[in-house]
């Protein structure tokens, strides 16, 4: 098996370089039909799958079983705003490495507080704001494959060498897995705290409330 290791490299980058969220006034203001919802996901996060001729971004039966568990407010009169294009751009990144519950426990509180409010600090403003820091998280991004991707050349220098490329690509996907599983963990771990921790606020603010009456 013969690897082109630059063009591996240079393919991987590329596809970062093409890692953009949809930003804030490519949304439409006005409210959108089911149909319109998934034709403009489509659009926007094509290039965001593994085969882009085949995944589906989202689906109305995707977008049903949102709402059905709460991660999604319902339409009004069939129609979706432009905060629940937002929550669904979330949910979207979120899929992939949470669960429903776990997506819930995030998207829950930030909801109740956020969506459709009127003011400086509103469901816009946090998406822009945490979107924000994607351009210094992709360039981190491709310095760290990078670094990963130089270190496991240096692997298997002992093996037959019609068996080092294969050895250390796989090194290479090993490394990456790695990073995944630890940052999912992490996640995983932070998603409990910020349960625990809204949980515990909800409790104060009641228990203010009882004390003032």
């Amino acid at each position: 098996m013969t690897i082109d290791r630059e063009d591996l490299i240079n393919s991987i980058m590329a596809s970062l370089g093409r890692m953009q969220h949809i930003k804030l006034e490519d949304i439409p203001n006005i409210d959108l039909y089911m149909d319109q919802v998934t034709t403009f996901m489509e659009r926007k996060l094509k290039n965001t799958t593994r085969y882009p001729d085949e995944d589906k971004i989202l689906t109305k039966t995707m977008i049903n079983n949102y709402a059905k568990n709460d991660l999604l407010p319902p339409p009004v009169k069939k129609k979706y705003s432009k905060e629940h294009m937002l929550l669904l751009i979330f949910i979207y990144y979120y899929k992939g490495i949470l669960s429903i519950n776990d997506i819930q426990t995030l998207l829950k509180p930030i909801t109740e507080k956020y969506f459709q409010t009127v003011g400086e600090l509103n469901l816009g403003t946090i998406y822009e704001e945490v979107f924000s820091l994607e351009e210094e998280e992709v360039a981190s991004l491709k310095e760290d494959i990078m670094k990963k991707f130089e270190i496991t050349q240096e692997t298997f220098k002992n093996a037959p060498e019609e068996d080092q490329e294969i050895l250390q690509l796989f090194s290479f996907i090993c490394m990456l897995s790695y990073d995944v599983y630890v940052k999912k963990l992490l996640i995983e771990k932070m998603v409990d705290n910020f349960g625990t921790a809204v949980a515990g606020e909800g409790k104060a603010d009641r228990n203010g409330t009882k004390e003032k009456k």
